[in-house]
């Protein structure tokens, strides 16, 4: 399996840096899940916080390798190299709006945001059987749920993920993407209170916009600049095929 690590570092960077947005999308569900819970010790604290946010990950990871299996089925039934190189010319494509997204805080720039609104109205009825989140498993099956909530920027990965049309990259690209939310949305979990905001500062969501805009390009340009010998080490080593 080729790891795709522009891709996971892109996804990686978007977490990190578009931690204003989930704190904005998901604030009420992450400070929700601490209320009323009273573990006496500090690790059971954070216990009761990280768990929600695993079981989120998971969630993440399960949307991942579902479309990514899709995808990879869609690939292998048309046999076609040319639309594998669509489809990473397309992955790029959706980095792009991840790019533009980090770099215009107000996301204003949304196209996917609405998609996924029905499935979760499917899901809700779920929640309310899992509250109140007085046990472990409860935690990790609301945040499996989370997961699943209909957000602008998940689904735009999401995407992203889907257009890799392999399950384990998929996955494992969804996987990164809520790990890089953890410094935001765990001590919101955690707290209740809005914190980690050090890497939410305009300048660095500017910079991590800019090198998610990088990532997007290359990715789209990679099967045509692995033509050129003293760029093709590097880029395989980022995962990159060549032109077929």
């Amino acid at each position: 399996m080729l790891i795709d690590w522009l891709v996971l570092s892109a996804a990686l960077l978007s977490g990190l840096f578009g931690g204003v947005h989930c704190a904005a999308m998901c604030g009420g569900i992450a400070t929700g899940l601490s209320f009323g819970q009273n573990p006496t010790s500090p690790f059971a604290q954070w216990m009761h916080a990280l768990q929600p946010n695993l079981g989120r990950v998971l969630g993440y990871a399960l949307a991942g390798a579902i479309v990514g299996g899709f995808g990879h089925g869609l690939v292998a039934l048309a046999q076609s190299s040319t639309l594998v190189l669509v489809m990473r010319i397309a992955a790029g494509s959706m980095l792009l709006i991840v790019a533009l997204r980090l770099l215009d805080p107000a996301g204003r720039f949304n196209p996917l945001a609405r998609p996924g609104r029905a499935l979760w109205q499917r899901l809700s009825p779920l929640q309310r059987m899992l509250l109140p989140a007085d046990t472990a498993l409860k935690r990790i099956g609301i945040g499996l749920l989370w997961g699943w909530l209909p957000c602008g920027l998940s689904a735009t990965m999401l995407a992203t993920a889907w257009l890799q049309a392999n399950a384990i990259n998929s996955a494992l690209t969804m996987v990164v993407f809520g790990l890089g939310t953890l410094p935001v949305m765990l001590p919101l979990t955690w707290s209740g209170a809005r914190m980690a905001q050090s890497l939410q500062t305009r300048r660095w969501r500017i910079a991590a916009g800019v090198l998610v805009l990088l990532a997007a390009v290359i990715t789209m340009t990679a099967p045509w600049l692995m033509q050129v010998p003293a760029l093709h080490g590097v880029l395989s080593a980022l995962g990159c095929k060549p032109l077929v």
